[in-house]
């Protein structure tokens, strides 16, 4: 596959336009070759997952989130910043990242969280339509809810709110959504599912009556990666995709 038809095909999947003005989406490290055959598909580019691409002597890996997202004046081997894309250069590996596009996008990142999570009847969350808010099949208590979405993605959630109290309608935005909860309770939503939460937020949810579920930045945007692969798949047949082995989230029990 050209890696010009790699590139038109994931602005098909997550168009460039749907990406916030803070964003720095698309390639961002062209590989040494145009010929994409093998493409590792993490959520962020570490070290790890850049020495996992040259081992298996990948062209190009595909992450959510972004590299030099602030701008960079040195290409160091051992800053934070760039370490892990010093390393896929040195390898002619490249770099492709689809962040809050593909978190707005249709089939994308809060579209994975929502089915993972069994909701129906799933919209896109108003006012900026990164997040999504449905409904449960069937009304449950929180603590059973919390529950459910530990269960279903692996995590260990904190909760925001009363563990008898009914939940139908939640709202949902993976990763770092705890500022949408004033978007969440104005949509209507019993409960709010998010990756992280800071305290003033979860105050500003008590105040408006508003459930929390704060899930984990990692648990709740990874569930779109084999989904990613899936579709990749479906356009063509001589790329193959890895999901990465060498990623877990930074922050674990240990």
């Amino acid at each position: 596959m050209l890696l010009s038809d790699f590139v038109a095909a994931m602005e098909r999947i997550a168009p460039p336009e749907l990406a916030m003005d803070f964003d720095n989406v698309g390639l961002l490290v062209s590989p040494a070759t145009d010929q994409i055959r093998r493409v590792l598909v993490a959520l962020d580019c570490s070290i790890a997952v850049a020495q996992e691409a040259a081992r298996l002597k990948a062209d190009l890996v595909l992450t959510h989130h972004p590299v030099m997202l602030f701008g960079v004046k040195r290409m160091l081997k051992d800053h934070p910043d760039t370490a892990a894309v010093y390393r896929l250069i040195q390898n002619g590996i490249g770099l492709y990242a689809a962040h809050t596009n593909l978190d707005a996008a249709e089939h994308g990142v809060n579209d994975a969280l929502a089915e993972r999570l069994g909701l129906v009847d799933v919209r896109p969350l108003p006012p900026e339509n990164l997040g999504r808010i449905g409904r449960l099949r069937e009304p449950v208590t929180l603590g059973e809810f919390a529950a459910k979405a530990e269960h279903a993605l692996s995590c260990t959630a904190l909760a925001t709110g009363d563990a008898a109290a009914r939940v139908s309608t939640v709202a949902l935005v993976g990763g770092s959504g705890g500022s949408d909860v004033a978007a969440a309770a104005a949509a209507g939503a019993d409960v709010f599912v998010t990756g992280e939460c800071k305290h003033h937020e979860a105050l500003a949810a008590q105040v408006l009556g508003l459930n929390v579920l704060t899930c984990g930045h990692y648990e709740t945007e990874s569930v779109v990666l084999p989904a990613l692969i899936s579709r990749l798949q479906k356009l063509e047949n001589d790329v193959q995709y890895y999901v990465t082995l060498a990623e877990t989230s930074p922050q674990r029990r240990l």
